[in-house]
């Protein structure tokens, strides 16, 4: 439970930030969508002439796409055949998306129109609306709850067609009989930056209750844990949550860019002004010196090298992620978040396009309204 220190109330420049980061994570994940696990940047440009530049449809055809490889019964990979155990794709989750599983070629995100969401994004809004329906605590039996009947609803309440690995694993588990909270495993892909989508609004309404940065960070890792136990992972959770809170109440005279330099430096020794100087592309950094895959071990450094070498431009830096291919939905949610709170604003045009704006705006409106009410009267 998130409990507050103090009764003061933040600033406007902190809520504005905090509703900056929040939105541009959402801007972040929609606009790489129709792009999102394309591996190979040029077919990005075939698709898209000149790149993605706006929100746009995702096509029905995908060059890279291994869903078909993707287990429809557990997390990692095998057989779609069904076979003796439940299939948790189409019976559990995911109802109606089954018969997208087994093509090749498939879209990842079949059928999503430009401004949705993806899978993890829509999970980052149940977080949000459940801690301010747990009067701004952030109470895990309460997220389970809300997971579980949100990722079983039929007909599902969000557009996607694909869930990653974590979710699969996490219902093969719960159809097993274990207990909610138990239900998170250890799969290939577990220490993968998708981990990180749903814990910024987690870290924000922490640090917005007054909350110490050792708190917030065992907060975040409480909830990572139900659906990426992973230590390393965990050492990032750390590392993120604490630019969060720089970033939050960040001073004027305090350099963004020095921020994210400090950041990459502490969490995984990387001279970020060194490697901005050295580097002729964006491609030779992602793509090159790290993949643009999943994994935390690549997919955070890109993240925080697009940062801090677009640190005055959010626009420019989630244009330039988008088209940078791989896990760039997932990379884009989190650097969406880094960025709007370092900058204070979003991209209002891209923003204003989202498919379900209107409640997100209203969701985030309730979540840092009901905690700066519950604040100064504390």
């Amino acid at each position: 439970m998130v409990s507050s220190t103090t009764s003061n109330k933040h600033d406007r420049i902190t809520i504005q930030r905090a509703r900056a980061g929040l939105q541009s994570l959402y801007v972040g994940d929609s606009l790489a969508m129709p792009v999102h696990w394309y591996y190979n940047p040029m077919d990005i440009l075939k698709a898209f002439p000149g790149g993605i530049q706006q929100l746009e449809d995702a096509p029905g055809y995908h060059p890279s796409s291994i869903m078909s490889l993707h287990s429809t019964a557990k997390g990692g990979r095998g057989s779609q055949a069904g076979g003796a155990g439940k299939e948790i794709v189409g019976k559990v989750i995911l109802k109606g998306k089954r018969s997208f599983w087994g093509l090749p070629n498939q879209h990842y995100h079949q059928g999503m129109r430009a401004g949705e969401n993806t899978l993890n994004a829509h999970c980052a809004r149940v977080v949000t609306r459940s801690i301010t329906a747990a009067g701004g605590c952030c109470d895990k039996t309460r997220f389970l709850t809300d997971y579980i009947d949100f990722m079983t609803a039929d007909p599902p309440r969000h557009p996607d067609t694909y869930a990653e690995s974590f979710h699969r694993e996490f219902f093969a588990n719960l159809e097993r009989g274990k207990a909610p909270a138990q239900c998170g495993a250890v799969t290939h892909d577990t220490p993968s930056v998708g981990g990180l989508v749903m814990l910024g609004p987690i870290a924000i309404a922490g640090f917005l209750q007054n909350n110490s940065l050792k708190i917030v960070q065992g907060l975040c890792r409480e909830h990572l844990f139900l659906t990426h136990p992973d230590a390393f992972l965990a050492g990032i959770s750390d590392a993120f949550v604490h630019l969060v809170q720089s970033l939050l109440f960040r001073k004027n005279d305090e350099l963004l860019q020095q921020l994210i330099a400090e950041t990459a430096r502490q969490s995984v020794g990387l001279d970020l002004r060194r490697l901005a100087s050295q580097v002729r592309s964006d491609n030779e950094v992602a793509g090159g010196r790290y993949s643009t895959a999943c994994y935390i071990t690549d997919s955070w450094p890109v993240i925080l090298y697009l940062a801090y070498a677009y640190a005055d431009d959010l626009k420019a830096a989630l244009l330039a992620n988008t088209n940078l291919g791989g896990d760039n939905v997932h990379r884009g949610a989190v650097l969406g978040l880094i960025l709007g709170l370092g900058t204070g604003r979003t991209v209002d045009a891209f923003f204003n396009q989202l498919a379900d704006r209107r409640a997100i705006d209203a969701e985030i409106t309730s979540l840092i309204g009901h905690i700066q009410e519950t604040s100064a009267i504390q």
